[in-house]
């Protein structure tokens, strides 16, 4: 599968679970905007089968290389970021995985059991990402108690492999001069932005603000019945210029631990 067709199937595959994605994206294009992808994130477990360098692979394929990597104490979560060499317009791709040995041997043993029940050869596929969950119907009493440890491994469990976030650039809109602009109007227009840590995450110092609508929620077929989960949801980032004049193209840990909780069921209770 060629570049394209891989991110208009990512693409496909996320805006299916997050019908949020595409009332924004079509909002803003009839307000004259055009969406252009900051970036794409992917979550995953430690596993060897499933880990970064896996789920990298057709990344690396298609040109992408490692920039940076960052830590996620708190969440337990380690994770990289890959940039195209060649396509500076080319989506950042940023993936995080699940350091499972930091959470309790139950956690552990689970996570473990649920890759055990899946046919090794696709963990080998080039397009596991857009496979969505590989594994048998969860269970609703499982979900639960990785809930109660880690949502990050709760959402996992139930969403499986793809898009967690697509992000849009909003330095190339044209009509929203920062993102305080955007998020009042997509405030004005109904969504309900992620205010953990306040609704813009960053600052210009720090050469990047974020921003995020909270995750769309879903209904999912558990083995006990059907309950609302949450799925996917929608970012926002403002890249600032640093002092050689580019715009700084990294991510900053402190905001991205902020921004992983638009998938958190707590926030959508609260």
């Amino acid at each position: 599968m060629n570049s394209t067709l891989f991110f208009e199937e990512l693409w496909k595959h996320y805006a299916s679970k997050t019908p949020s994605a595409n009332k924004v994206k079509t909002l803003l294009e009839g307000a004259g905007e055009t969406v252009f992808n900051d970036h794409i994130a992917i979550r995953t477990f430690d596993d060897s089968r499933t880990n970064i360098e896996v789920i990298a692979k057709p990344f690396l394929a298609m040109g992408y290389k490692e920039i940076n990597e960052y830590h996620f104490e708190a969440k337990k979560l380690y994770a990289k970021h890959y940039e195209h060499i060649d396509n500076p317009n080319a989506p950042k791709i940023f993936i995080s995985q699940l350091l499972t040995n930091h959470f309790s041997d139950a956690l552990q043993k689970t996570i473990k059991e649920v890759l055990d029940k899946v046919d090794t050869n696709i963990f080998d596929q080039e397009d596991l990402i857009l496979k969505g969950r590989v594994w048998e119907t969860p269970s609703y009493e499982t979900y639960k108690i990785l809930q109660s440890e880690s949502e990050y491994a709760a959402w996992m469990y139930v969403n499986g492999f793809c898009s967690n976030h697509f992000t849009i650039d909003v330095n190339k809109l044209t009509n929203f001069a920062h993102l305080t602009n955007l998020n009042d109007f997509l405030k004005d227009n109904g969504f309900i932005l992620n205010s953990s840590g306040g609704e813009i995450k960053g600052t210009p110092t720090l050469l990047l603000e974020q921003s995020s609508i909270l995750a769309d929620k879903i209904e999912m077929e558990f083995t006990e019945g059907t309950k609302e989960v949450t799925s996917c949801y929608y970012e926002f980032a403002y890249r600032y210029k640093q002092k050689n004049g580019q715009l700084f193209t990294g991510f900053i840990a402190n905001s991205a631990d902020k921004i992983f909780e638009s998938t958190d069921m707590k926030l959508q209770e609260a």
